[in-house]
């Protein structure tokens, strides 16, 4: 049908027919005008939002995560999966370089061997001790020198044995050394844990081996200095004393951890050799022994001296003369509970109770009454104890 319309039709009637009405031509000219105006706004809003982006310069978030060695965009998602491994690797670069920042800062504030040296020699007395621990140094010091040069080592225990009665600088010589190992380099740390038998023995089977392991490890790179050790292995031969597992346990780690552990046990001089015989174990591993002597009486009168003066105290000529004859009466008349310098720090502390009294008495008092110790002040504390 519409084939037989054409076709009747010329050519400018279909022409004619094919032109829009005038309605139809209104219509497109009010389209063109919407086009024209949808237009104006875009160009408008892009303005505005280049001139916010000149005026605001807060960061922006960004679309896409950006990788460390990408600079092309990477969806957020895909990041995830892709960057996991890069994100773990940093994370532990990181916690190495920490690590790093801390032992550096630690190294920083640890002395040198000199000063410790100088520490050492500045100990009242000792004189045997200073001279076997310089020894030591020296053999420790060669003996790296060897494996420099690639030459053998016999086999070397550095585990040790102080005896002595209390008071004689045991533990004061044991945390200098402990800093002079890891000042020659044989420790990693450096730091002294000390326990006696309460820290590495518990109450109930099986727990004492997990006491004194973590009392191990908290030692380790350092020196563990258990005082009284003979109380781990009772005379009596008590099979069922705990005090054995935490021997049999200490000898294990000592072993495990010889490149980077010291154990030193303290204590009276025989009770000390029965312990050591009381196990093969503990013979084989120490064999250095150092015995701390009694201070004599003019040693505890330099040791109390030396307290008064750090801690800014003058003593009258009368209580100089007092403190001499107070430590002379002291070591002869000695027994095996002697306290050595326990006693003179206890006696020094009673004579700062005996002066802080006096003065609190005064209704008026100067810098020469609170730094003043007078022979009235020691011989009350001498009465104390």
């Amino acid at each position: 049908m519409i084939r037989n319309n054409i076709g009747e039709k010329s050519k400018e009637d279909l022409l004619r027919d094919m032109r829009p009405a005038g309605t139809y031509l209104d219509s497109l000219a009010g389209f063109s005008d919407l086009l024209g105006t949808i237009k104006q706004a875009e160009n408008a809003a892009k303005e505005l939002l280049d001139e916010t982006a000149k005026t605001d310069d807060s960061p922006r978030k960004p679309r896409f995560k950006q990788t460390q060695t990408d600079d092309s965009p990477v969806p957020a998602a895909q990041n995830d999966t892709l960057g996991g491994q890069s994100s773990k690797e940093d994370s532990i670069k990181q916690a190495d370089n920490q690590a790093k920042a801390d032992s550096e800062e630690l190294t920083e504030d640890k002395p040198s061997l000199d000063e410790l040296l100088k520490t050492l020699d500045n100990l009242v007395g000792l004189e045997k001790i200073k001279q076997s621990v310089k020894s030591l140094i020296n053999y420790v010091n060669v003996r790296k020198l060897r494996e420099e040069n690639k030459l053998p080592n016999p086999p070397l225990s550095l585990h040790m044995v102080f005896t002595g009665n209390p008071g004689t600088g045991k533990t004061t010589v044991a945390r200098i050394l402990s800093e002079l190992y890891c000042a020659i380099g044989v420790l990693s740390k450096g730091q002294l844990v000390e326990v006696d038998r309460s820290g590495l023995v518990a109450g109930f089977v099986g727990q004492t081996a997990i006491k004194t392991s973590e009392v191990v490890e908290s030692a380790l790179g350092g020196i563990l200095f258990i005082d009284e050790a003979y109380a781990l292995a009772p005379e009596m031969g008590n099979s069922s004393d705990f005090g054995r597992e935490a021997i049999e346990t200490l000898l294990k780690l000592m072993e495990d951890n010889r490149n980077d552990l010291i154990v030193i046990v303290a204590g009276y001089s025989e009770p000390m050799d029965r312990f050591i015989s009381s196990n093969p174990g503990l013979e084989s591993r120490f064999n250095k022994y150092f015995e701390f002597e009694d201070y004599d009486s003019s040693q505890l009168n330099e040791i109390f001296t030396l307290m008064c003066s750090q801690s800014e105290y003058l003593l009258t000529d009368d209580a100089k003369d007092f403190a001499r004859e107070h430590f002379r009466r002291l070591y002869d008349n000695r027994d095996e509970n002697f306290g050595n310098a326990r006693h003179v720090r206890n006696f020094f502390e009673h004579i700062v109770s005996e002066q802080s009294d006096r003065i609190s008495l005064m209704s008026n008092h100067t810098i020469n009454d609170l730094t003043m110790v007078t022979s009235e002040d020691l011989e009350n504390a001498a009465k104390v104890g």
